[in-house]
Order: structure tokens, then C-alpha cells, then sequence
């Protein structure tokens, strides 16, 4: 073939080709511009995915525990802070208080007008962070604490790996003086109120050094500076503290309840005792002696309402819970409770029997204190119950 022609077919054959090459090029720089928005979006700019915080549970409103291993505590008074704050504070500080041990029940004294039901969210929250177990937790309103500006005060109960009260333990009812004048000195009934327990402990045939937990009730605690010095010299290895029940109590009262270890068995499961050297009462019994391997916690059931009907529904539902736990009201061996007014305590006095036996009744604590979580409520109860 000719130059001319052989150059001819050349110019043709590159004319016939430049379409598809041109194709390969847009595809390529297509492809290249697709890789390097994928690689930029790998960096940095893809979506966040949605994470889903987890819910924490509420406490358990009741727990079986073993109490030969029972150990009990007090949370230090803080003012740091205000109250989610000063509940934060006192859980951690209970936390190191047990050292690893389970908490089984919180009861938590709330001064102030801060919502009480931030305190069961908190202690849940904190207890779930640490992935150790729900207590049972009740939390009352109070007038006062005996340290200005402090608002929570936790009173705890936990279970330690070794027996420490092998022939159970004895909780025994609030032992109360009363005055009618409101501003009465408080240390004077105090002072009785102590006199009493120590009865009470000796009539188990336990001895000072074994009363393990004291909680007082007073009306005024300007009056009652005295009254923790008082009660360790009475009192020597027991926790104590002390919570006024009202802003403004409608009398002067000092009642202090306890609970000590017992020294000699009694007969099982629990013993109801109402010695001579006390007063005894058809509405309750001074001590219960327990020496059932196990008792039962509960949180607070409230009355949503003042009517007669209002509160056995509280009594019904306490009932159900405890039917859960393998109790009953029958089996009862200590109960608290916190109507909000003197008529309403009345009311308890006056449907309780309904549901706990008449001819055993529980020792008991029944005080009228400033406040309950639920606006509507008219009071609370909650027990220490032995299995069926």
C-alpha cells in the first residue's frame, strides 16, 4: 500500500476510535469522583446512627434477705449541693460504707420542698451504674435534719458474707414521750425514750453493745443537740441518727425505735414480746424476736386518698405484694408507718386490724411526718415480714 493511503487509513481507524475512547475517560473520571466522595464520606461525613440510652429500672418493691448476715448503716449529713446532688453524695458514701456488700433497703428522710421522687431514679441510676442489685427503697418527708442545709439522710440495710447475728435479730417499736406543749424540751422525753429501749433490749436478754441500729423521731431537734451523745452512751456500737418528723408539730414528741441482735434463740419463726417493764398495748407489740432464716422488705405502699376505702386498698395492696414474697399482713413483724395528719394516723388505728391479726400484733412505729412522694397521699406503710 501506498504512504498516502496507509496514512489515509491511519486518520480513519484514530476517527473511528475517539468516540469510544472518550467514553473510557468520562467513565473513569466518573468512577474516580464516586471512590473519592465515598472516602470523604468514610472520614467523616457519614450519618450518625441513633443510639438508644438504656432505661433504668425502677427499685424492687420488695427483697428477701438472710438475717444472720443483716448489717446496718447511716449516710454523713451533707450541704453540698441540693438534693439530687446530696443523694448522689450519700449513695456513693454508702457504697464505700458496704464494701461489695448488697444493699437490700434504703429508707431515705428528705428535708425541704424538693421533688421526693428524684431520690428512688437516683439511687437506681447509680446502683445500675455499678451493676450491683436494686434495693428496696421508701423515702419520707421530714421537718428538719440536725445539720442546716443538708436534705437527704439514707438509713440503709445490707447483707454481709458471714454470719453476724446467728440467732437472728430483735426490732423493737418506737419508745415514745409526748408533751402537749409543741416547744417542750425534747431532751427530757429523749432520755425516757432511751431508758425504754434498753428495757426492751433486756428483756430479749440482749445487752447494750448488741443494739446494732437506733433512729429517733423527735418534734424539735434545737432541743435534742444532746440527744446522739446520749444515746451512744447508752447505745455504744449502734448507728444512730435523728430526723425531726415536722416543720411545725402540733406537739413535743421523742420516740426512738431499734434493732439488736439477739444474744439466745427464740421460738421460730418470730417471737412477739411485750415484757412487764413496758406498757403494753393491744394496738401493737413492743418486739419482735426473729429468728426465721429470712425476712422480707418492702418498700412503701400509699394511701392515694383519706377515705376509709383509700387506706385498705394500700392495706390490699401490701397484702399482694407480700403474697408474692411468700408472706402475708399475718406474718408481719415490724411495720412503719407515716400518716401525714393526727386523723389520718386515727384512720390506721382504725382499719389495721382488719388486716394484721388482732392477737398478734406487729411491733410497730406510727408517727405523723411532713411529707410522702405522691401529693395525694394520706399516708404510708411499709413492713419487716417473715415467710409463710
Amino acid at each position: 500500500m501506498e504512504p498516502a493511503l496507509r496514512t489515509g487509513y491511519a486518520e480513519k481507524k484514530m476517527m473511528q476510535g475517539a468516540p469510544a475512547r472518550l467514553l473510557a475517560l468520562i467513565c473513569a473520571f466518573t468512577l474516580g469522583a464516586v471512590f473519592a466522595d465515598a472516602k470523604k464520606k468514610k472520614k467523616g461525613d457519614e450519618e450518625p446512627v441513633t443510639q438508644t440510652l438504656e432505661v433504668i429500672p425502677d427499685p424492687p418493691p420488695v427483697i428477701t434477705a438472710e438475717t444472720r448476715r443483716l448489717a446496718f448503716h447511716v449516710t454523713p449529713l451533707s450541704t453540698k449541693g441540693l438534693l439530687s446532688q446530696q443523694t448522689r453524695d450519700a449513695v456513693k458514701a454508702l457504697m464505700r460504707q458496704a464494701r461489695g456488700s448488697q444493699v437490700v433497703k434504703v429508707r431515705a428522710f428528705v428535708a425541704g420542698s424538693a421533688d421526693l421522687r428524684r431520690v428512688p431514679s437516683i439511687v437506681a441510676e447509680l446502683f445500675s451504674e455499678k451493676r450491683q442489685p436494686l434495693p428496696v427503697v421508701s423515702v419520707i418527708q421530714v421537718g428538719a435534719l440536725p445539720l442546716v442545709g443538708a436534705q437527704v439522710v439514707l438509713e440503709a440495710t445490707t447483707v454481709v458474707n458471714k454470719e453476724v447475728n446467728p440467732f437472728g435479730l430483735a426490732w423493737i417499736s418506737g419508745q415514745g414521750q409526748t408533751d402537749a406543749d409543741p416547744l417542750a424540751n425534747v431532751m427530757p422525753l429523749a432520755e425516757t425514750a432511751y431508758a425504754n429501749l434498753l428495757k426492751a433490749v433486756t428483756a430479749v436478754g440482749s445487752e447494750p453493745a448488741d443494739v446494732l441500729r437506733v433512729t429517733c423521731f423527735h418534734s424539735n431537734l434545737e432541743s435534742a443537740r444532746e440527744a446522739p451523745a446520749l444515746a451512744f452512751r447508752y447505745f455504744p456500737k449502734a448507728v444512730f441518727h435523728q430526723v425531726q418528723t415536722q416543720r411545725a408539730p402540733h406537739r413535743a414528741v421523742a420516740e426512738c425505735e431499734a434493732v439488736a441482735r439477739l444474744r439466745k434463740p427464740t421460738a421460730p419463726p418470730y417471737e412477739l414480746v411485750n415484757p412487764d417493764t413496758l406498757r403494753k398495748s393491744p394496738a401493737y407489740s413492743q418486739i419482735a424476736a426473729v429468728s426465721s432464716p429470712k425476712v422480707i422488705f418492702t418498700g412503701t405502699q400509699m394511701e392515694f386518698g383519706f377515705r376509709d376505702e383509700d387506706a385498705r386498698l394500700a392495706f390490699q395492696r401490701m397484702e399482694r405484694l407480700l403474697a408474692g414474697a411468700g408472706s402475708s399482713l399475718k406474718h408481719v413483724a415490724f411495720s412503719s408507718v407515716y400518716p401525714l395528719s393526727p386523723s389520718l394516723a386515727e384512720q390506721v388505728r382504725r382499719i389495721r386490724f382488719d388486716f394484721f391479726d388482732p392477737a398478734r400484733p406487729p411491733a410497730s412505729t406510727l408517727l405523723v411526718f411532713e411529707g410522702l412522694p405522691a401529693m395525694e397521699a394520706g399516708f404510708a406503710l411499709e413492713v419487716v415480714a417473715v415467710p409463710q
